[in-house]
């Protein structure tokens, strides 16, 4: 898997993102967050059955098993909340759209941006994904850090050439 097949193309999720784009504003780079972000939720899961298992083996009491749908309700959400989920970069702006019912869009003018990091974990190494950090001309904005980015070295890149401009001739 690389960039390009983590990268959301014209489907029905791409409506979701077209409308908070601006008419003369072109996507440039739209992705989803790394899959692990869904790491907990499974963990919850799986340790959920895990204890209604052993729950029910020792005291036969089946109703603990509602316990484990609640768990399982908390990972479906968890995954609807993921697949509605996008990191725009336009040639005007960077942005992070998220929520269900409740739409959270966090933007940053592209030239407000001053600096862009990229940090990653011990797990992120392992699991390919990593943290953007923003930083800002002066001013507290919409959003700072955004994680668990997949490809992040070669996002980290294409992020840089947009927000900073790309020039195709070497610096030397």
């Amino acid at each position: 898997m690389n960039l390009q097949d983590m990268m959301v193309h014209r489907d029905a999720g791409s409506r979701a993102i077209d409308r908070y784009l601006m008419a003369y504003e072109g996507r440039v780079i739209a992705v989803r967050r790394h899959p692990a972000v869904l790491i907990l939720p499974v963990t919850v899961v799986v340790g959920t059955l895990i204890a209604c298992g052993v729950i029910t083996a020792v005291t036969g009491l089946a109703l603990v098993w509602w316990l484990w749908l609640v768990a399982l309700g908390f990972l479906v959400w968890r995954v609807i909340a993921w697949s509605v989920e996008f990191f725009l970069v336009t040639e005007h702006r960077v942005m992070l759209v998220r929520g269900v019912f409740n739409r959270d869009v966090g933007m940053m003018p592209l030239a407000k941006v001053t600096d862009l990091a990229l940090e990653r974990s011990v797990l992120g190494r392992m699991l390919g994904y990593g943290e953007f950090v923003m930083e800002s001309a002066g001013q507290r904005q919409a959003f700072r850090n955004v994680n668990f980015m997949p490809y992040p070295e070669q996002l980290y890149l294409e992020v840089s050439s947009v927000v900073f401009g790309a020039d195709e001739s070497s610096p030397d």
